[in-house]
C-alpha cells in the first residue's frame, strides 16, 4: 500500500478532533490540505474512515480501530527516531568496547570510571574476552572497538597504540632466578615454562621471544588467565612469563623480574579498517586515545 505518514498524522489529527478545520490548526496544514489526505487514505485502504455531517466528524468503527493502532505506531516511531538521533550526539549514547583481560584488569576500570565522571550521559558496556575473541567482535561488529595486543598485519583493523608493555618473568620467590635484579631470556632454558595459550595476543610474541634467543622451551602448562599462570608458580609446577600489566596484586612468595634484553608488546586500540564509529563511540575512542597510556601513572 501506498500510505504515507503525512496521511496518517492527518488521520491520526482528524479523529481526536472531529473537526477538520481543528484538526488542520493542529498539524499546521490548511483544510483542504487535510481534506484531500484523508480521502487519498480512504481511496488506498479502500474503506470509510470517519462518517461526516453539517457539524461533525465522527470515524467509523473502522476508523476507531485505525486511530488506536496508528496512535500506537507513531508513539513507537517516535521513540525508535528519538534514539536515533540520541546515538547522532557525540556525548550520550552507548558504546561496546572488548579487552584482553590484562587490559580489562589493569587500564579499563580506571578509564571507565574516569570517562563516567566526564561523559555521565555515555553509557560503557565491557566485554572482557581473549585477544581472538576481541578481535572477531571488533570484525563482526558486535562491539564498537577494543583494546587489544598489536594484531598480525594480516588482519583488517585500524590501530591507535596506547602503550607498551614489558614481559616479566614471574617465579617463586625462593627460585634461583628472582636472586638476580634482571634475567636474561637465555636464562630460561631447560626450565618448565607456564605460558598464556594461542587464544592470547601475547603468546605469538613469547613464542618470538624464546626463538630469537634460541630457547627451546618446555611449555609444561598453557592457561588463560594471567592469574591461572601465577597460581600454578604458587604450586611449584613451574615458571611463567607474563606482561607487566598483569603483575598486579602478585602474592608474596611470586618474585617478579624484569627479562632482558627488554622486549614489549603494543597494546591498541582496534577498529573495523574503513567503517566509521557511532558519535559517542569516537567519542570514547578519543578519549581513551588521549588518556589511556597516563592514567595508570596519574593516580
Amino acid at each position: 500500500m501506498n500510505v504515507t505518514l503525512r496521511q496518517l498524522k492527518a488521520f491520526l489529527a482528524v479523529a481526536r478532533q472531529q473537526h477538520f478545520g481543528r484538526a488542520a490548526d493542529s498539524i499546521h496544514l490548511t483544510q483542504p490540505a487535510v481534506s484531500r489526505l484523508i480521502a487519498d487514505l480512504e481511496a488506498e485502504l479502500e474503506v470509510r474512515l470517519f462518517d461526516r455531517t453539517t457539524r461533525e466528524v465522527v470515524p467509523t468503527e473502522t476508523g476507531r480501530y485505525l486511530e488506536q493502532a496508528v496512535a500506537r505506531t507513531l508513539d513507537d516511531l517516535d521513540a525508535v527516531l528519538a534514539h536515533a538521533r540520541q546515538q547522532g550526539d557525540p556525548l550520550r549514547g552507548r558504546v561496546r568496547i572488548a579487552s584482553v583481560p590484562t587490559l580489562s584488569a589493569s587500564i579499563m576500570p580506571l578509564c571507565i570510571a574516569r570517562c563516567a565522571g566526564e561523559h555521565p550521559s555515555v553509557e560503557i558496556l565491557l566485554r572482557d574476552q581473549n585477544q581472538a575473541q576481541v578481535l572477531e567482535a571488533v570484525r563482526s561488529g558486535e562491539v564498537d572497538f577494543g583494546l587489544a595486543i598489536e594484531p598480525s598485519p594480516d588482519d583488517e583493523f585500524d590501530t591507535h597504540d596506547l602503550l607498551m608493555d614489558p614481559f616479566w618473568l614471574v617465579c617463586p620467590a625462593n627460585h634461583p632466578l628472582a636472586d638476580s635484579h634482571a634475567v636474561a631470556w637465555k636464562r630460561l632454558r631447560g626450565e618448565t615454562l607456564i605460558l598464556l595459550d594461542h587464544a592470547s595476543g601475547s603468546r605469538r610474541l613469547i613464542d618470538q621471544a624464546l626463538a630469537t634467543h634460541g630457547i627451546d622451551a618446555h611449555v609444561g602448562i598453557e592457561v588463560g588467565h594471567a592469574q591461572t599462570a601465577f597460581r600454578m608458580v604458587s604450586a611449584g609446577l613451574g615458571i611463567t612469563v607474563t606482561p607487566g600489566l598483569s603483575l598486579d596484586g602478585l602474592t608474596p612468595d611470586l618474585a617478579a623480574r624484569q627479562l632482558t634484553p627488554v622486549i614489549q608488546r603494543q597494546v591498541v586500540l582496534a577498529r573495523r579498517r574503513q567503517r566509521s564509529l557511532s558519535p559517542p563511540a569516537e567519542t570514547i575512542w578519543t578519549w581513551l586515545a588521549q588518556r589511556a597510556a597516563t592514567i595508570l601513572t596519574s593516580d
